[in-house]
């Protein structure tokens, strides 16, 4: 795969030498390839050049600490912030034929159009091979992916692209968008036929998928070698689900389209941070200060590579907390300790109580008679609640003791409006959001 010169399979080499060596050495390389990122940024992007003095003197001293300096001196970018500023990230150094366009799908309520360049994009794909390498995926392995597919083409578009996926990498495409309970045997006939070695996409759809397959008593009988989730928290109940219907391990796959991937389930199920890529802290959600490891917060990304448009500190807008621990596995990369979700799935209750959206899955997992819900919060005591009911098992008692526990956590004064719905519709990027907040969090 090392087409039109791209340096995946060279980056990949380099990422398994680099995941054999001790943690001590890790972040060595870490440390070091953050002072020349910082180094380049100070003297050639406009938004850090006001740094440039103050690195000077710091960075020429013994033992200087690029991380330290990081934490001190530059502070955390936000997507409003950087939406602001976005051309004053671009360095002096990009040639604008080297500038990649990409665009967040602004699920969070702030689209994000930013650049990379070549190397960046070739460092992330290094670092999805790679850690599916970890589960025996290759480059080439037929799959079959589950994602949004691109509604802005035309007909002929759409066919070409369908064409390139099947044919040029080697996989099918289900629309994410339109996954129909009343298709789900020809879904079973296409995937036998095409017989894949492994699934890969979205944790709702292929959560969805598997309770489609499991509802029909459906068994693919395909060899798989995994079913890689993305772009959304994977639940216990939901790796459940997709490893019972699809007969295989369930791998998580944490990354973000701003921010390459960040971590990869290892066959031990530690989640491994691709340490060449990225330098990541945790701070406060609501005061942005640092946190230490085990301790819950919002996550804050440094892309080690992107050199054409650097972004030091980027607010990533998910809760994880870091991990002091190291893996049986024998991987040498740090661990994250956990993904709770995206900041705006945090609620915040009239007291200034936190509550992860997390809490309505324990509710709703124990209640036969719903199939699915949307909690959107408007304001601390003004709340939605979309519910989809199981027809065959609904009872008004179950649905009062779900919104009875929502008003438990929120308090009794707590207003919850109800909406009886068909189905939870797929945001435009193709993921089902489950718990939307619509106001920030006071600090």
């Amino acid at each position: 795969m090392e087409l039109k010169g791209n340096r995946i399979r060279a980056y990949m080499k380099e990422m398994s030498r680099i995941e054999q060596m001790s943690p001590e050495d890790i972040r060595a390389l870490q440390l070091d390839k953050l002072r020349r990122l910082l180094d380049h940024a100070v003297r050639h992007v406009p938004a850090y050049q006001g740094l440039r003095d103050v690195w000077e003197r710091a960075s020429s001293r013994p033992g200087f600490d690029p991380a330290q300096f990081l934490r001190e001196h530059v502070p955390v970018l936000t997507k409003h912030r950087f939406n602001g500023e976005r051309d004053l990230h671009v360095a002096d150094t990009a040639s604008p034929e080297s500038l990649i366009v990409n665009r967040t799908g602004g699920s969070t309520g702030e689209p994000t159009r930013f650049y990379m360049d070549r190397p960046t994009v070739e460092h992330y794909e290094a670092a999805r091979w790679r850690g599916m390498g970890w589960h025996g995926i290759r480059i080439g392995d037929p799959s079959v992916m589950v994602w949004g597919s691109p509604f802005e083409l035309s007909q002929a578009q759409s066919r070409l692209y369908l064409w390139k996926e099947r044919w040029l990498k080697n996989r099918i495409l289900f629309s994410a968008y339109d996954l129909k309970p009343d298709r789900i045997e020809e879904y079973a006939r296409r995937i036998r036929s095409f017989r894949p070695h492994y699934f890969y996409g979205y944790v709702s759809a292929l959560y969805m998928l598997g309770q489609l397959l499991l509802d029909k008593g459906i068994r693919l009988n395909v060899p798989l070698k995994a079913v890689v989730t993305t772009a959304e928290t994977l639940h216990p109940h939901q790796r459940e689900t997709i490893e019972q219907a699809f007969g295989c391990r369930a791998v998580n796959e944490y990354g973000a389209r701003d921010a390459g991937i960040i971590a990869y389930e290892c066959p031990h199920g530690s989640m491994h941070i691709s340490a060449a890529n990225a330098w990541l802290e945790v701070v406060d959600v609501k005061t942005h200060e640092p946190l230490g490891p085990g301790e819950k917060g919002a996550l804050v990304v440094t892309d080690l590579n992107n050199r054409s448009q650097p972004r030091l500190r980027y607010l990533l807008n998910d809760v994880v907390a870091l991990s002091a621990d190291r893996c049986s596995c024998g991987i040498g990369l740090p661990l994250l300790a956990s993904i709770e979700g995206r900041e705006d799935e945090i609620f915040q209750a009239a007291d200034g109580t936190l509550v992860h959206s997390f809490y309505l899955n324990q509710l709703a997992r124990g209640l036969s008679a719903i199939r699915g819900f949307q909690l959107i919060q408007h304001s601390p005591l003004e709340m939605t609640v979309k519910l989809v009911r199981e027809e065959r098992f609904y009872t008004p008692e179950e649905e009062k003791k779900f919104l009875d526990g929502i008003r438990a956590m929120f308090g009794e004064s707590a207003h919850i409006k109800v909406e009886h719905v068909e189905e939870i519709p797929p945001a435009p990027s193709g993921k089902i959001r489950y718990a939307i907040r619509e106001f920030p969090l006071r600090r």
